[in-house]
């Protein structure tokens, strides 16, 4: 072997333990990050899971109240139909009252009307001679 075939194999040697190295370098860098990244991730989780119990808490609130609300205004439907209904009956009721002697009032009153329109007309009407109903009829 010459000289130079030894300086090669010396260069090769070298750089071959320079990338082993480097690589041991980058394994061992991210053997702490992998670490740094499981201590991060922990802290997380652990600040995290207080903020999810209450956000759990929150839902399971928001959900009841909004069940009770829906309840609620059921019911409040349920008492303004009833009061409608009650009313609608009461005002028949009231028609029907008012209605029937208000009909019977203006049967009397048209009645009388008549009653009165016959005097009147009675008295207008007196004996006729022959030739007040000629004329009349004269055209």
């Amino acid at each position: 072997m010459s000289t130079r075939a030894e300086i090669f194999l010396g260069i090769i040697a070298v750089a071959t333990l320079a990338t082993a190295i480097v690589q041991i370098g980058v394994l061992v860098a991210a053997g702490i990050l992998a670490r740094r990244l499981a201590r991060l991730t922990d802290q997380v989780e652990r600040e995290l899971q207080p903020l999810f119990g209450h956000l759990n808490t929150i839902a399971r609130d928001a959900s009841r109240a909004t069940a009770l609300a829906a309840v609620q205004v059921e019911r409040v439907d349920d008492l303004f139909a009833d009061v409608a209904y009650r009313v609608g009956e009461t005002l028949n009721v009231v028609q029907t009252a008012v209605a029937g002697p208000a009909r019977e009032g203006a049967a009397l009153l048209a009645g009388f009307r008549a009653i009165l329109s016959a005097l009147r007309n009675g008295r207008n009407t007196g004996p006729r001679t022959r030739g007040e109903d000629d004329d009349a009829l004269f055209i």
